[in-house]
This record gives C-alpha cells, structure tokens and sequence, in this order.
C-alpha cells in the first residue's frame, strides 16, 4: 500500500535510536532547554522572531485566539473570516471561546480565499484566520493590504504549508501569526506538538503567560519584574500568581529532543515533497476529468498530499476506486466544505452556500506527498492522476 506516511519521523531509525538514549539519560522530561532550543530553531528557520511550542496545532490555534481576546484584540462576539475549506480546529476555537465564524468561499484553482472572495465579506470582520489549504495559497500580499486596509487582523493556519513560500516569504509570515501541526503525518513530525509564530513581542509575552495556567515563569526577567509590581506581588507568591485567562498547553521534552533531531532536515523534507508535487502536477496537466490549480504565483508548494478535485461526483466515485484499487491510500480534502460539519451546523446558524468547498467536499480526496515515496510509487501516483 502506498500510505500517506510511511513513519513516523524522517530518517525514523536513527531518530529512534537517539530518543531511547536521551529518555534513559534525561532527568527532566517536562517543558525546559529541549523545548526551548527547538523553539529558537524553528522561529530561525521560518524567519520570525518568536516561536511559541505547545502540545499540538489545534492548541496552537486555541491558545492564539484565548491570548488575543485576553489582549482585548479580539472581543466576544467579533466576527472572525474563515477557510470554508479548513480543518475543524481552526474554526472550533472561535465558538469555543464566543467569536462568530464567517466561512468564505475559495478559489477552484487555488483551494483558498482570494482578495475577491474577501471583499465581498470584510466589512465587519474584525480578523480573518486564513488556512494555507495544503500547502497552496492565492494572493496573499493583496489579502493583506486589504486587511491591513480594513484594519481587519490577518491570522494563518499554516498547519499544511510548512515550507511553501511566495514572493519570497515562507508561508506563515504573511500575518500577526500563524500557527503549526508537527502531527505525525504532517511535513516535521515530534509525534504531537504544536507551534504558534508571531513578530509581536507583546502577543508572544501573552502566549508564554497563557500556554501554562496564566504564570509568568516563562517570560523575560524584565517582564516578569514588570507584572508583578503592577499586581503587588512578592516573589515568594509569584510562583502562585495567575495574570489571565490560561489554559496548560506545553509540549514536553520528549517533543522537543524530536523536533530538534527533525528540523536539520527541513530542506530535506521540503525538498522532497516540492519536487512530488510538481511531478504530480505536471502529470495532472491536460486529464479533462479533473480540475486544474493555478500556482504560478507561488515559488515553492510543499505539501504533505495531494489534493485531486474531479469534475462530477460520478469521476470522483471512480477516481477513488481506482486508487484505492492500486493500494493507495485516500482520504477526503481536509474537513471539505466545514459548514456542511455537524458541530458547525450545531453552533452556527448559517445557511448559506459555498457553491466551491462544496465541489470539493463532493468531488475531492487526496493522497499523500511524503518525502519517503519511491520512484515506482511516484510512478503509480502520476499514472493514475493523468487519467
């Protein structure tokens, strides 16, 4: 069968062998340097000042949406724009925490919002957390001016785009922050884990304070020093002071050594999965059967799989039969059209159509893009996308 992943961390061996060392030697296995070295790596490498790691991407995208409202950017009730192609935690947090969500529409040949999906539904947002669908993106730049016009904030849910780049910036840095699954099946695994990414100093003093019950251990001396002779608390009582609204969202050691063994191979990883997808699109190119994506604006696509999105529901029935046929392994396109969910239907009343995520909740599926795919397996895959 060609899984979409085949192990569970990159040159998984080796990493294995090193893990079983580090938990027999290490004595402290709760949040502390690993986690911290790979919080540094990681902001290092995506380009951004700050790197905030948590115990998974949907806490990521919790704990971004909790300290924003904790820092009165965002207020209960505030409308929130939204992929209506996305995955479930992107939008749950917004109910979770009384925002109202806005699912808009995207693209066909992008999978993603665009400035003209935007505009007809920006007035009166107060923030638009966009997902990167898979790795693509549409015109991000003009999203932003048009945000920054509005004075809407612009958030990313970057999950499925570790790598992808346009204009030359990374995915993820187009925003006042982004967020980051290191699930095991996505592009850098640590098991579970998590990372939101900001160039804010203030929201990341925030996410440090919210991440673990609202202390404020994890801060700067300086800032420490700050909040607690505005509170009137000593030092000895600062151990049990809780500044706002928090929940216990820190990853572990464990997480941390994986991903400081993991993200030496970043180019490695991102390498491998653009080179598949241009493979996979190029051999997609001219199969009528299938609707065709528009990615000339962007300089790198790196996915973890590979959306197939067929022209009918009744291509689409024989599309998945036939990899499924061949071994391959297939899901849906994300979470498809998300208000067509049951917990959305449940808290939202929304009746409108998303005539697109829903063809691609209908007439989509994906199979996986990982960097451990052979060369007969990439040759299968192509041959059953050119139809």
């Amino acid at each position: 069968m060609i899984k979409l992943i085949k192990s569970s961390f990159h040159h998984e061996s080796e990493t294995k062998r090193a893990l079983a060392d580090f938990v027999l030697r290490q004595d402290v296995l709760s949040m502390n340097e690993q986690c911290r070295a790979f919080e540094e790596a990681f902001a290092a490498r995506q380009e951004c000042r700050h790197a905030v790691f948590v115990g998974n991407g949907s806490v990521a995208n919790l704990l971004l949406v909790q300290t924003l409202l904790n820092q009165g950017r965002l207020r209960r009730g505030d409308r929130v724009g939204v992929s209506a192609l996305t995955w479930p935690t992107n939008v749950m947090p917004l109910i979770q925490l009384g925002l109202e969500p806005v699912a808009i529409d995207c693209e066909l040949d992008t999978l993603n919002i665009s400035p003209r999906n935007l505009e007809t539904h920006v007035s009166g947002l107060r923030a638009l957390f966009l997902t990167n669908v898979l790795g693509f993106c549409d015109d991000l730049p003009a999203l932003r001016d048009l945000c920054d016009d509005q004075s809407v904030l612009l958030l990313e849910d970057n999950c499925e785009a570790l790598g992808s780049s346009m204009a030359g910036t990374l995915l993820g840095n187009f925003s006042l922050a982004s967020t980051f699954s290191f699930f095991v099946g996505h592009h850098l695994s640590t098991i579970e884990g998590g990372m939101i990414c900001t160039d804010d100093e203030e929201l990341h003093d925030g996410l440090l304070i919210s991440r673990a019950h609202g202390w404020d251990r994890n801060l700067a001396v300086d800032r420490q020093a700050g909040l607690r002779a505005e509170a009137g608390v000593d030092d000895f009582h600062a151990k049990y002071t809780f500044y706002d609204l928090a929940s216990n969202f820190r990853p572990t050691e464990i997480n941390g050594f994986i991903g400081n063994r993991q993200i030496p191979y970043w180019d490695e990883i991102v390498g491998a999965r653009a080179a598949n997808f241009e493979r996979f699109q190029q051999a997609m190119t001219g199969n009528g059967d299938v609707h065709q994506y528009d990615l000339t604006h962007m300089d790198t696509v790196s996915n973890f799989a590979m959306p197939v999105v067929c022209r009918t529901p009744e291509l689409a029935r024989k599309y998945r039969a036939e990899f499924e046929a061949a071994g391959v392994e297939i899901r849906p396109v994300i979470a498809g059209d998300i208000t067509r969910q049951p917990f959305y239907r449940k808290y939202v009343r929304d009746t409108a159509e998303r005539p697109v995520a829903r063809l691609v909740h209908t007439n989509g599926f994906y199979f996986g893009n990982n960097p451990e795919l052979t060369g007969d397996e990439l040759a299968t895959l192509c041959d059953l996308v050119c139809g």
